[in-house]
């Protein structure tokens, strides 16, 4: 359903590439990925990399980091990217654009991996107390553009992911997963 020319691997699945920050080929990326960041650790050189691929335009949206230790982790790891001095983070309001680039989108709602929502007969917060809701964040250049995006205490890409795996899943998280991440990468692309 899309125009862009995808690159398939031999079993028709679509390829996808996997660079180190410092790769030179992420100034041809219109947007990056970061999975799990409440676990990353940067190194001065990436730390750079990534600040001068973001003040040129680039985009970043970082998704399925739960509770406060993950959140922690990334945030200083993003602020010595982008100091908050200068480039606060803040909680992305219904009203902003993202929020209805395509899709108007009333709330991003909290979604766990399937694994965890099938052996927890529904649950949704994957560390309990410690992720009782979602953190819906960004970080904007001097102009306002989103240069980061982050999703807090959920699992926005599993709603895309798991369309095979249970009906029931599907149904109850994928519209507004992907009314997200359709509004995002259009933000993204478009911004």
């Amino acid at each position: 359903m899309t125009h862009v020319r995808i690159k398939l691997q031999p079993d028709d699945q679509p390829d996808y590439v996997v660079l180190r920050i410092t790769d030179p080929l992420i100034a041809k990326c219109s947007v990056l990925h970061f999975e799990d960041a409440g676990t990353a650790i940067l190194s001065d050189e990436e730390v750079l990399a990534l600040r001068a691929y973001l003040l040129k335009g680039g985009f970043v949206t970082v998704d399925d980091y739960w509770g406060t230790a993950a959140w922690n982790q990334w945030a200083e790891e993003i602020g010595r990217v982008l100091p908050p001095s200068e480039y606060p983070i803040f909680d992305i309001p219904v009203d902003h654009a993202i929020m209805h680039t395509l899709y108007d989108v009333k709330e991003v709602e909290q979604v766990s991996n399937i694994r965890f929502w099938i052996q927890t007969n529904g649950g949704v917060s994957e560390r309990g107390s410690d992720s009782p809701h979602v953190n819906f964040r960004g970080i904007a250049d001097q102009n306002g553009r989103l240069m980061v995006v982050m999703t807090h205490n959920t699992d926005i890409p599993d709603t895309w992911e798991r369309e095979g795996e249970s009906k029931e899943y599907f149904d109850k998280f994928s519209p507004n997963g992907y009314a997200i991440g359709v509004n995002t990468v259009l933000y993204a692309l478009t911004h």
